[in-house]
């Protein structure tokens, strides 16, 4: 199993807490689009005997483009590579891109789920995150969207400066009231060079509290569990049957190609990404050139990496796997760093499976790089 990403970078204007890469002007659209098939044609001999079985555009804002467009990048992955008989096929999409007739002709296409950026219901919010669409787009576009879609996944973002845990409450109830079966929702963080760094630093934004991200956390994982979803990853709520299947192979360490500028690939021992920078990437791909770097993981990169995705998840480290896959050192030394932490109710152990406990959840990551193998060699 294998999962293709694409990634599409452009957006009609910046979010203020946006680090991921894209470009505001569209004027290379095409031409983009025109790479972006290339370098799918170009790498299809590194999914040699795989099955994809999940197409993803992300970004950026991949709603951004046409139908026509997603088409072609659709059957250019198909003529290239052995795609499975039902892939899921993911299209994010901002509410503004997404209206009435837009909507009747996405469920039309191939795209079979889409992932809807909300981030909040609320006008105010949405100004502070500069997001391109208003609260009304948001209502009226998963009115819309849940007609037609019966794969559909909502992103929100708790966390934010001056949110009282009753309005977050309001955001999820309001997400809740649509009946989508996959909610991502996110902690609002302060990145390097964005705009909401900048307005931090400068005292016209409060700094995020995580006191306040935890508490709207813990409520979200109640509220939603409480409702019938599986908070299968940190991040992540699914109802049975509607995990991202292109976000779970990631997880599970599954094989992956990334298409387009700043785009990652993973192929079991390596990884490479794509250069960050539009019109590189572009003179790059026309010499038929791939503008990527490499690097091949060591035993301690990849048992790292498994201890990191692995406690975000329900399944959890197998002690059993860390034994076979990386060494009876390693094992010795995850039991032993793990032990502290499971005497605080932080971690569990049952059935050689590591996992974090409802009270550990919210600190996976950190509890994962005290759990990191150090090769000091």
């Amino acid at each position: 199993m294998a999962g293709i990403y694409i990634h599409i970078p452009f957006c009609r204007q910046a979010c203020h807490y946006c680090d991921f890469h894209f470009s505001t002007s569209m004027k290379k659209k095409q031409e983009m689009v025109t790479a972006l098939a290339k370098e799918i044609s170009i790498r299809k001999n590194e999914f040699t005997g795989q099955n994809v079985e999940t197409i993803y555009f992300g970004g950026g804002t991949p709603s951004v483009l046409t139908n026509q467009e997603i088409e072609f990048l659709i059957n250019t992955v198909l003529k290239n590579y052995t795609v499975s008989n039902n892939p899921e096929i993911t299209l994010e999409a901002n509410p503004d891109d997404l209206s009435i007739s837009r909507i009747t002709e996405l469920a039309n296409s191939r795209i079979n789920r889409l992932s809807i950026g909300i981030q909040s219901f609320f006008e105010d919010d949405l100004k502070m995150m500069n997001r391109a669409h208003n609260a009304q787009q948001a209502n009226e576009c998963l009115t819309e969207a849940v007609k037609y879609f019966e794969n559909i996944s909502i992103d929100l973002i708790y966390g934010v400066p001056g949110m009282t845990n009753e309005r977050w409450l309001q955001n999820v109830d309001k997400a809740l009231s649509f009946g989508v079966p996959h909610i991502s929702s996110y902690a609002l963080t302060v990145e390097p060079k964005t705009a909401l760094h900048n307005f931090v630093q400068k005292g016209i934004i409060a700094q995020p509290s995580d006191e306040v991200a935890h508490e709207h956390f813990m409520s979200l994982t109640e509220k939603l569990q409480e409702n019938g979803f599986v908070h299968y990853e940190l991040s992540n709520f699914g109802k049975e049957g509607y995990f991202s299947r292109n976000n779970t192979a990631y997880w599970l360490g599954k094989k992956y190609l990334g298409i387009g500028p700043s785009a990652h690939s993973y192929d079991g021992v390596s990884r490479s990404w794509n250069i960050a920078n539009n019109a590189l990437y572009l003179k790059a791909i026309e010499n038929n050139e791939l503008p990527a770097e490499k690097e091949k993981l060591t035993v301690t990169d990849r048992y790292n990496e498994y201890v990191m995705t692995g406690l975000r998840t329900i399944w959890g480290v197998s002690i059993t796997r860390v034994e076979q896959e990386f060494g009876l050192l390693y094992k010795k030394h995850l039991l032993n760093e793990a032990a502290n932490f499971i005497s605080k109710d932080l971690l569990s152990l049952q059935d050689n499976i590591l996992k974090t406990t409802p009270k550990g959840k919210f600190l996976a990551d950190g509890l994962a790089s005290d759990l990191f193998f150090i090769n000091l060699e």
